[in-house]
């Protein structure tokens, strides 16, 4: 083999798949670049049923709404702080968060259905937002549901902190 062929050779076997493999690798990193907290605005975070959540929590105005268990409507609010957004953020990094699809559900009737319990949570940056539907009744993809639900939780368990620090 000539010097030139083997030239070529390695930059086949060595050079190209490490090109494909890095693309492949860093494209979704890349992709998601704009959903880094120091572009954070807002977090929007709702539950229910309907189309209509009756409760929510609005990071941007600090509102927070809730029905409680004598069902008469909480009005607060709520801000939160720096290491709560970092929080926030870096658990949507480690759940997979903004790779996940606008609307999990077990069928488009389930969406519809107006006594479907259901989740909304809505990050807001600069330049792009996420939102995903959640309803807690999905049966499918146990991975994806362990990551919205654990972001789900995340969410409420900072609000009920925040809430009792507030009570305090």
């Amino acid at each position: 083999m000539t010097s030139k062929g083997k030239k070529i050779f390695l930059a086949l076997t060595v050079i190209v798949p490490f090109l494909i493999y890095s693309i492949v690798y860093y494209a979704p990193i890349i992709r998601n670049a704009p959903f880094q907290e120091k572009y954070f605005v807002s977090l929007e975070y709702k539950w229910g049923t309907g189309a209509q959540l009756e409760n929510s929590y609005n990071s941007a105005t600090g509102e927070f709404k809730y029905l409680n268990k004598s069902d008469s409507l909480v009005n607060r609010n709520i801000k939160l702080t720096l290491h709560d957004i970092k929080y926030l953020d870096s658990v949507a990094d480690v759940q997979g968060f903004w790779n996940l699809p606008n609307v999990i559900a077990n069928s488009e009737a389930d969406v519809n259905n107006p006594n479907q319990f259901r989740y909304f949570i809505k990050f807001n940056y600069k330049s792009k937002s996420k939102e995903v539907t959640y309803l807690p009744s999905y049966s499918g993809n146990q991975k994806m549901k362990g990551a919205i639900g654990k972001m789900q939780k995340e969410i409420e368990l900072t609000l009920i902190d925040k809430e009792a620090n507030l009570s305090k």
